[in-house]
């Protein structure tokens, strides 16, 4: 489906595994993930590249670290004591010998080795995830980059190619209808409004077709409140054609345009937006007659 594809192609799924989202974001990632299996099976395909890139450029700590460390957040061990114990002396009884009775620390002191140990081997872990995860950003943010540049070139190039497939298919249809005698070629020169306006008008009189073309129009642009608009001339009267604009269809060299079946002549004039039901004589830019 087009919204899985584009939701995926997002990047969204790269900043959820990396939590980089606020609640409300995780959320629907999670409700998009449950509702579309093609995003969950995404989301796991890329907390398994994550986790390899981490694995596969892990550094190792220096032999330094682990006593850095431990100069930083130990403090001075536990030294032996000793606690005299002494009976009160009385005058009428023999003074006895002082008991001292030393502290066993040995467990203690094992047991903050193991927990110093073990702290070290989590932070070095810890550092070294980081480090992995910022690398693996940096490197996400540069592949995203330059996948839209690709994208962006590659909607140019298809943009091009269908530009030419269309413009070749208009030519061939061009020289077709030259060699077709029942097209006829109406050339409409310009009128006092415009003498050096000129266009031209393929009419096919037993289909009714007919073509502008593009590519031999001639007249001035008009702006965005007007359209030029195309009638055919039937028994002295105006019979509207549809409206134009000059250069507007840039992928058409030939552009359709109403249909007729008779016609004495074919002109063109400036109406406001849209066409009007009747031409406006004094905006009359072209006309031509048809040859018989």
């Amino acid at each position: 489906m087009e919204e899985v594809k584009a939701y995926i192609e997002s990047g969204i799924l790269e900043l959820y595994v990396l939590g980089q989202l606020n609640a409300q974001e995780q959320a629907e990632v999670e409700a998009m993930a449950s509702k579309y299996p093609e995003i969950k099976q995404e989301i796991e395909a890329i907390e398994i590249a994550m986790e390899q890139y981490a694995l596969q450029n892990a550094i190792q700590p220096s032999a330094n670290l682990e006593r850095k460390i431990l100069d930083k957040i130990s403090a001075p061990e536990s030294r032996k004591e000793t606690i005299p114990v002494a009976e009160p002396i009385k005058a009428s009884e023999p003074v006895k010998e002082t008991v001292i009775v030393p502290l066993n620390t040995a467990p203690y002191e094992s047991k903050i080795k193991s927990l110093r140990i073990a702290l070290v081997a989590c932070i070095a872990l810890l550092v070294m995830s980081i480090v992995a995860l910022y690398s693996a950003h940096n490197q996400l943010g540069d592949a995203k980059e330059q996948i839209a540049a690709l994208n962006l070139n590659n909607e140019k190039f298809t943009s091009t190619v269908n530009f030419m497939k269309q413009s070749n298919a208009d030519l061939q249809k061009i020289i077709d209808m030259n060699n077709d005698p029942d097209w006829k070629t109406v050339k409409l020169a310009g009128t006092v409004m415009d003498p050096n306006a000129k266009m031209t008008v393929y009419w096919h009189a037993k289909g009714k077709h007919v073509m502008v073309d593009n590519s031999k129009m001639d007249l001035p642009a008009n702006d965005q409140q007007h359209q030029y608009q195309l009638w055919a001339i039937v028994n002295g009267k105006p019979v509207d054609l549809g409206v134009f604009d000059v250069k507007a269809d840039s992928t058409h060299i030939l552009v359709a345009m109403k249909e007729i079946g008779s016609a004495a002549a074919f002109a063109v004039t400036l109406e406001k937006k849209g066409g009007s039901i009747s031409p406006t004589m004094n905006q009359m830019i072209v006309i031509g007659n048809v040859s018989i």
